[in-house]
């Protein structure tokens, strides 16, 4: 008898033959995923730490150079002697190296045409019945470590969507799951991935199930894998790195309805900076595809360029999440001494810096992601506006230039992603602020609205009718 309800339970959550309950089908396979992926993060997470220790801040000094804490640091980012500094020079070449090595070790895996991680993955899903080849794990962790550690200006999500993704493939093929099986999981995989990248549990079971399309479908049955693998795959790396917020941000209430014009504004200047910066993603994709030259040539020449826009500006080399810190401070103090307190050109200039940036390291062949530059252009805009608005409004009005940078990145990653559930969800969980999430729904809603058919993902297809897995 308990033989018996054991081998029921059982095929009910591996959604078993037979069994008419559909809503628990996978979600066994969807808890093996969220583990899979759990422990694969954890493992990418310590190659970051010491991929960085030993190229971007053992080679390249990099964290001395941004982080100044004297305060007769002030002015000396852009003196003589901090120019000539040979540990400064070594910034304008690094970044080259570092993506040269990168793309050596995915070239000399011919078939491993993966520079652009959820891109490739949402292709995957479309067009490939989710299928991804295994050793998509172990090469695109390293190639990505080596272009963004040494100083590519590219986020980590990309190749941790990639990876995630391949291990719910991998998962399914192992099963001998089906094609519709392996899209769930894959789907699955993805959630989990970005779930403990950003330490953004719903976040990321929201991003499982959103990110196929440009407009606002979704897909219905990746929904309950998407949440079950996310809550494991987090729960498994917080055991490792603890539970607190991705970032630290002071308290931001958000207590008057009037405060949502303002907000308008901000939902503008978003629309217009997220086109920008695409319009600049994709010259620079047209330039570097068009230039007749070899790929290591290509991806040497967009590392270089990274590198001498570092040699001025240190802090847009990486994920840059030292400048996301900046913006939540915004108005209240100023970290980077070696600035001088952080102005409305400051921050705009890092916008325009970290785009120009990020177009030359992906479009050349970098391996890196465009999610979390995305989220730092966001922040500095909306800091940019904040101060702005804080500065011609009367001080009644209450503009908190920091809440403005939050709910910046949130509009900008919802426009430019395509993804404003995930947008509205994450910057809450990644700074621990709860209490902007009625202004951020509304600059989502309008910057979702006013930026259609304007996307960084050209995989995205537009809505359900449209993909291949339901024409």
């Amino acid at each position: 008898m308990l033989k018996r309800v054991f081998i029921t339970v059982w095929k009910f959550f591996l959604g078993g033959e037979g069994m008419s309950f559909r809503t628990g089908k996978y979600l066994g396979e969807a808890m093996l995923v969220g583990a899979a992926t759990g422990f694969v993060v954890v493992a990418f997470r310590y190659l970051i730490e010491f991929g960085r220790t030993v190229l971007l801040e053992g080679i390249g000094h990099h964290y001395a150079l941004s982080r100044m804490p004297d305060g007769a640091a002030i002015g000396r980012m852009f003196s003589v002697d901090a120019l000539l500094d040979p540990h400064r020079l070594i910034l304008v070449v690094l970044p080259a190296a570092g993506a040269l090595a990168g793309h050596l070790l995915l070239r000399h895996f011919r078939r491993m045409d993966l520079a652009r991680g959820t891109d490739s993955a949402i292709r995957a899903y479309h067009q490939n019945g989710g299928y991804l080849p295994s050793m998509s794990i172990p090469l695109k962790s390293v190639a990505s470590v080596l272009t963004v550690a040494s100083g590519g200006s590219a986020g980590y999500e990309g190749p941790v969507t990639l990876v995630s993704a391949a291990c719910g493939s991998a998962i399914a093929r192992s099963m001998r799951l089906d094609v519709r099986a392996r899209r769930i999981l894959m789907a699955a995989g993805l959630a989990g991935g970005i779930s403990a990248l950003f330490q953004a549990p719903l976040a990321g079971a929201i991003f499982g199930f959103e990110i196929f399309y440009s407009s606002s479908d979704i897909e219905y049955e990746t929904v309950l894998p998407s949440f079950v693998a996310s809550a494991i795959s987090y729960t498994i790396f917080a055991c490792f790195f603890g539970w607190d917020p991705l970032f630290k941000m002071p308290p931001a209430a958000f207590d008057s309805g009037l405060r949502l014009l303002p907000y308008f504004f901000l939902a503008v200047v978003i629309v217009f900076g997220v086109r920008l910066y695409i319009s600049i993603f994709r010259t620079m994709e047209l330039r570097f595809g068009e230039a007749p030259m070899p790929g290591w040539v290509k991806v040497s020449l967009g590392g270089l360029a990274t590198g001498i826009i570092g040699y001025f500006f240190p802090d847009i080399l990486g994920t840059s999440y030292s400048v996301i810190q900046a913006c939540f401070t915004a108005g209240h103090s100023e970290l980077f001494e070696n600035y001088g307190p952080l102005t409305i050109t400051c921050f705009v200039c890092f916008f325009f810096m970290k785009a120009a940036a990020t177009a030359f390291t992906v479009t050349s062949g970098g391996s890196g992601g465009v999610f979390a530059p995305a989220i730092v252009c966001g922040g500095t805009l909306g800091a940019a506006v904040g101060l702005f608005l804080a500065r011609i409004l009367p001080a009644e009005v209450g503009i908190n230039p920091a809440a403005f940078a939050l709910v910046g990145m949130a509009g900008f990653i919802a426009s430019a992603i395509r993804i404003p559930l995930t947008a509205i969800v994450m910057v809450a969980e990644i700074s621990g602020n709860h209490q902007l999430l009625l202004p951020a729904m509304w600059v989502c809603g309008i910057a979702f609205w006013l930026n259609n058919d304007w996307s960084l993902y050209r995989s995205q297809v537009h809505c359900r009718e449209s993909s291949p897995v339901h024409s």
